[in-house]
Formats: C-alpha cells, structure tokens, sequence
C-alpha cells in the first residue's frame, strides 16, 4: 500500500470515529458503514487487507492493549467459561458452521467448508471490547466476554490451519491436528511465560520513560513473532506478557504509566478505527470473481450462514453455562444461579470481525496440482457478509437489548464507597510514614511545607467520601467538584500571563514550555481521573 492511501484510511477514519462520539452509534459500526458506502466512490483507493500485514502487525497491539486494561485476577476468576467459550466453542463453531456450510452450498467440499466454519468461528477482540465499553455491560460478562475474544484468536487460526491442510491434501489427521493445537497452545502459553518476568525487569530497571514506552510499544510485536518463529500461538504468548505486565504495572515509575497510557489509547483510536473502517471497504474486493455464485444464491447461502453462526452460538452457550452446574455440587455452591438474560447476553454479542477476513484472505487461491481451491471466492464473500451481518445486527440491536433485560449494571455509590475506603487505609499509611520521616532530622521542612504535604493528603481521603455527600445546591457540583473548576480557572489564568511574555518576549520559548509542563502536572493532579 502507497503512502497516501494509508495517511486517508488512518485519517480518514479517525475523523469518523471522533464523529461517531457525538452520535448514539457505536463507532465500529458507523466505520464499517461508511467504508461500505465509500468503497465504489470514484478515486477512492482499493484496500485489500492482506493477511501478512494484519496478522502480525495490526493484531498483536490491539491484543496487547485489550489485555493490559483486562483484570488478570477477574479472568482467572472466570477460568471456566472463559475457556469453554474460547477454546470449546470455537472448535464447535468450525465444526457445526462448516457441516452446515457442506449441506447448504452445492459442489463444496467439506474440508473447504471446514476452513470457511474455522474462518468465521472466532468472535473478534476488538469489536467485543469496543461494544462492552460503550454499553457498560455488568462486570462478569464483560470479563467473559474479553477473555473469550483475548484467547479465540489462537483457537481459530490453529483451527484453520488443520483444516486447510486437509483441504490442500496434505493429509491432515485428527490426531495431527490435536497435536499442533497443542504445540500452538502450550508453546504460546510457554513463551509468554518466559519472556514476561525479564521484559517486566527490563521495564523496571530502565530509568527513561521515553525508552521504557519506546519498549512497550515493541513488546506485542517481539512476543508474537518469538513465539510463531517456532510455530506456537503468537496470539497466546501476546495475551500471557500483556496480561502479567498489566498486573504488575504499579512497579513501573508513575511518568512512565502517564506517558504509556496516552500512547496506548492513541494507537488503539488509531488502529480499532481503521481495522473497522478496512472491513467496509473490503467489499469490492469480495465480490469480485464471485462468478458462478452471483445473484441470489449467494444472498441466500449469505443469509443462511449468519443465522447458522447465530444460532450455533446459543446451541453453545446455554449448555455450557448449565451443564456444568447440574454436574458439580461445589460449582452450584460457589457461584450464584444465573439467569437466562445473562447467558443471551453473551450468546448475542459474538460479534465477527477483522481477524476472520484476515484468515479468509490467507487462503491459497491454488492446491497442489495448480487447481484452483475450491470455493475460495465464496468462502471470501461468505465471510464479509457474515462479519458484516454480525457487526451491524448485533451491534445495533445489543445496547437496546441490554435496556430491554434490565441487566444490573456497575454500581457507582457501592464502588464508590469501596474506592473511599481503600483510600481511607491507603492515607493512613501515608500519614503515619510522614510522621516517621519527618522525625528523622535529615528530612527536616519548614512547617508551612510539611502543613502543605498533610493538607495534600487530607483532601486527598477527603475527596473521594466528598461524591458520596451532598452537592452544591446552585451548581449541582460536589466541593472536590468545585475544587477542580477554580483550580482550573487559577492554572488557566497563569497559563495566559506566561504566554503573554513568552509573546513580549521576557521569556524564550524553552522557559515557556518548562511553565507550561509544570501547570500541566498541576493540572494533572487537580483534574486526576476519578471513575474508570
């Protein structure tokens, strides 16, 4: 791809995707359809996602960054249907989607249709994760949710590559293709494993946040490729690194973590938009060379497939929520009983997307011999429509539906009350490790400057039992509120006098920007972030 197509997809649906804040419509959506609309517009560029591109550059960061802002701890508490949902589902999913795929569509092999059921059976990390943040889906779901589309990945491509070699003749077996599930899934679990605790020392040990988020930026790529240069799961190593990182990075200095998460949040703006808006503009790419399925038959086998994944997907679902509880007695203690909405929940929101047309155009267009491989131009259109359909369908109709079940969401006053208490503890700490410190003569301050640091420490506790009070009854605002306004308004105002003699000259540009960095951090702590 030329410089200039790429510089218009990543501005362009940047652009689209800041748009879609001011609308109700989720971004990934609004991209896709746009990218639908524009992609016969005369002059526009043809965009072929080309699987050596999106497998090994654009996955591994979105990976990295999904799992990072995932809970190690919630996961692990969600092991079980975690694990059902993206390793025994996927398999389900290959084998049911590709059966039905081999009735419905004459002529078409079953092996090839297998490739198509391994191809479209992995929900899409991004899209999961996009629809989850927007809806505010209840924590446990959207745990469940983000684990299965952070390992799914792994399944689905270990999946595909069983079933292409039986479509290609190379004489897959069952029991070669459970050995190199194996292979991938322990040798991706192995190296992340490995590579994790000295890429977290090396994060530690180095003093410079611009080279310690120089290195993060690295991170997702080298594990993906050391661990598919021995033909593990890249996908598996990215997840176990980004995961153990993100448990553990209250270790890395606090300029690193300001610095690291702004970078991150830009590249997954960047990338989740153009991921989305490069599956639109796939789609005359898709139908061209449809040939013999063109006209309704293609529309029908299209249509009948998305229903297939639907439906298959709650064939899945409900079972394995319930089966494992009617046969272990210390899983029904341990957990509460579930109820049917949060089960079709998770079976609606099994959102395709670019990773399934990544593999799809991975497909060999010829097999050995020179023939051509069958069915590979339906399989391409039969994806597209199926990561379409699911996008749009699901997408649009899962907010609404999420309203119309009444799921009991996140809870702000009890989360609330549980980040004043842990800030209660933490204060108390602080305070009583000040008094140790100041009683040592070597740490002796003025009084104002040791006033200041318990003052800093007291609105600090303060603050956070302040939003479970009352509010200012004109400006409907709580006093940490109020608080962060005026202190807005007095760094605004002292902003504006440095400018002015940076502009009259009493200061040079260097001196400027040493100011304006220090308002900044002011700025910073007074504005800190107080939900999630």
């Amino acid at each position: 791809m030329h410089v200039m197509p790429l510089l218009l997809l990543v501005a362009g649906s940047a652009a689209i995707a800041g748009a879609a804040r001011r609308t109700a419509v989720p971004a990934p959506l609004l991209l896709v359809a746009v990218g639908l609309a524009v992609s016969y517009v005369p002059g526009v560029p043809g965009y072929t996602l080309d699987p050596d591109v999106v497998l090994p550059l654009l996955l591994p960061p979105l990976l990295y960054t999904a799992a990072t802002d995932s809970s190690y701890l919630d996961l692990r508490a969600q092991i079980r249907p975690v694990a059902l949902l993206s390793v025994g589902y996927v398999l389900f999913a290959t084998l049911a989607v590709g059966w039905a795929a081999y009735l419905i569509v004459p002529d078409l092999p079953l092996a090839a249709a297998l490739v198509l059921g391994a191809v479209v059976a992995p929900p899409d990390a991004v899209a999961a994760t996009a629809v989850a943040r927007r809806v505010g889906l209840p924590s446990r779901i959207t745990t469940i949710l983000q684990g299965e589309s952070l390992v799914n990945d792994a399944t689905a491509i270990t999946a595909y590559k069983v079933a292409l070699a039986a479509a290609v003749g190379e004489g897959a077996t069952w029991a070669g293709g459970i050995g190199e599930f194996l292979l991938a899934a322990l040798g991706g679990v192995g190296i992340g494993l490995v590579l994790m605790v000295p890429i977290h020392w090396l994060r530690t040990h180095l003093k410079e946040p611009l080279l310690q988020n120089s290195l993060s930026l690295l991170i997702p790529f080298f594990a993906y490729a050391v661990a598919e240069q021995v033909h593990a799961s890249g996908v598996l190593a990215v997840v176990v690194v980004a995961l153990y990182l993100g448990h553990r990075s209250w270790q890395v200095d606090f300029a690193t973590r300001l610095q690291e998460a702004a970078v991150w949040k830009m590249v997954a703006f960047i990338l989740e938009s153009a991921v989305f808006a490069l599956i639109g503009l796939q789609l005359p790419v898709v139908l061209k060379g449809l040939g013999e399925y063109e006209g309704l038959s293609a529309a029908w086998y299209a249509v009948a497939l998305f229903l297939v994944v639907v439906v298959t997907r709650f064939v899945w679902v409900y079972p394995g929520t319930y089966l494992p509880r009617l046969l272990s007695a210390r899983i029904r203690e341990r957990e509460a009983d579930p109820t049917w909405k949060g089960p079709f929940v998770v079976g609606w929101a099994g959102m395709r997307g670019v990773v399934s047309l990544a593999i799809a155009f991975s497909i060999p267009e010829t097999v050995h011999g020179g023939e051509d491989f069958p069915g590979r131009n339906l399989i391409l259109f039969l994806t597209f429509t199926t990561v379409i359909g699911t996008l749009v369908v699901q997408g649009l109709t899962l907010p609404p539906l999420i309203r119309l079940l009444k799921l009991p969401g996140r809870d702000p006053q009890a989360e609330t009350l549980a980040e004043a208490n842990a800030q209660a503890q933490a204060s108390r700490a602080a305070e009583q490790r000040l008094d140790e410190l100041l009683g040592d003569e070597r740490n002796a301050l003025p009084p104002p400057l040791a006033d200041r640091l318990r003052m800093v420490l007291e609105r600090r506790r303060n603050a956070v039992w302040e939003r479970l009070g009352a509010v200012n009854p004109v400006t409907g605002e709580t006093a940490d509120d109020t608080y962060r306004r005026l202190s807005g308004a007095m760094i605004g105002a002292e902003r504006a006098v440095f400018v002015k003699l940076r502009d009259g000259r009493y200061i040079d540009d260097e001196m400027l920007r040493t100011l304006l960095r220090r308002l900044d951090l002011e700025e910073a702590a007074a504005y800190r972030e107080t939900t999630t």
